[in-house]
């Protein structure tokens, strides 16, 4: 099983283009434009045009299909398309499935992408407003009717939990809040652009649903984002130095709901981040020592702690000091927090900013970047690196 040996596909392909639009509250048009544009962007970037692109990889609950964005951006024939599930676990999932793509000969170039207007359209943070009868709606019953309505009141169980267990206070969570929002500071396609906050900012700001406070909790983006992948040879003869893809793997953990798995056998932790974190390290022969910059998905702050532990960055309990300490520059663009909500995609971005040395956040030296995917849900990672 996979799970247990390292696989095949580190380094036989690369991240060679980055694209978005604006990071908004209100884009004033369709998320299908959003996504052309974000795809048209990086393409440019890449030095490539549509009529290179053969495959499009996308998540489900997107709204712009393949071949409707492949249409509308003037891309032709696709011998390859691919939506993964779990809303933002997908993200760098997307990119695996571009590289696996690209490895085993089936497309050239592949382009990941995700799009929509997550603020003034369909708000991901109001939760449940209606479902058809599936098996994922018979786990959620156990819960809904008790009033766990919303992600944040998903998260808040854990996030309880794990404050008990390690004796801590919600100011350990303010610690993940605080670095975000000093990057995104300085970065100015963040929302928050010269907007820092302190622990008492974080403490002051209102309950959501405790132990989780509003800047516990990503902001809602209209926005899209897209990168392109193609082959590590084929990225050497392309403008931009390019991001490798020295790892990547998918996780789900036993007893895995979409956040709401309160029947294992603990709290305080990230099964399917366990099951990716080993698959990177597998693959890669890397350790956290090696890792130089760390995008971690920060739906909810909380999260990002456990992440930290499941990834052996500290122990379990640990990852506050560590976060406070800046033990590993970390959403070096201000993460979902700071910069935007694009399900993780704008990470995969600043991760490969990092790689190239252009982020506004630039940690000197960065050759090896970690980025995850979202959590709660089955999930996956990337381990990025330079060429050579």
């Amino acid at each position: 099983m996979s799970v247990r040996r390292a696989d095949s596909l580190g380094g036989r392909a690369a991240i060679v283009g980055i694209g978005a639009t604006e990071f908004s509250k209100d884009s004033g048009r369709s998320e299908l434009k959003l996504a052309v544009e974000a795809v048209r962007a990086a393409l440019d970037d890449a030095g490539l045009t549509p009529a290179d692109v053969d495959g499009l990889v996308t998540f489900t609950m997107d709204t712009s299909p393949e071949i409707t964005v492949a249409q509308a951006a003037g891309i032709g024939e696709l011998s390859f398309f691919s939506r993964i599930h779990y809303g933002g676990g997908a993200a760098c999932a997307t990119v695996q499935q571009a590289a696996l793509a690209v490895a085993s000969g089936v497309a050239d170039v592949v382009v990941c992408y995700r799009a929509f207007n997550e603020r003034s359209g369909r708000r991901f943070g109001s939760g449940v407003q209606h479902r058809e009868p599936t098996a994922e709606g018979t786990a959620l019953g156990w819960n809904l009717p008790f009033g766990l309505l919303t992600p944040a009141s998903w998260v808040a169980m854990a996030a309880q939990r794990y404050l008990h267990t390690y004796n801590l206070t919600p100011e350990a969570f303010g610690h993940v809040a605080v670095t975000d929002r000093r990057h995104a500071a300085r970065n100015p396609a963040a929302y928050f652009y010269r907007k820092p906050i302190t622990l008492a900012d974080h403490a002051a700001s209102r309950w959501i649903v405790e132990p989780l406070r509003l800047l516990d909790c990503c902001q809602e983006t209209d926005g899209g984002q897209a990168l392109v992948v193609t082959g590590a040879e084929r990225a050497r003869d392309l403008p931009r130095p390019p991001a490798v893809i020295v790892a990547a793997a998918q996780g789900a953990g036993r007893a895995q709901e979409q956040m709401t798995s309160f029947y294992r056998d603990g709290l305080t932790g990230l099964p399917e981040t366990a099951v990716v974190a080993g698959q990177l390290w597998r693959t890669s022969g890397l350790s956290p020592c090696d890792i130089d910059v760390g995008i971690l998905y920060d739906h909810f702050t909380p999260f990002v702690l456990m992440q930290l532990e499941e990834f052996g960055f500290c122990g379990p309990g640990e990852a506050a000091d560590f976060v406070a300490d800046g033990a590993l520059p970390l959403n070096t663009h201000g993460g979902q927090l700071g910069e935007a909500y694009l399900h993780g995609m704008n990470g995969i971005a600043e991760a490969v900013r990092q790689i190239r040395g252009t982020s506004v956040n630039q940690i000197p030296g960065a050759a090896r970047t970690l980025v995850t995917a979202g959590t709660g849900v089955p999930t996956s990672g990337l381990i990025l690196g330079t060429d050579g």
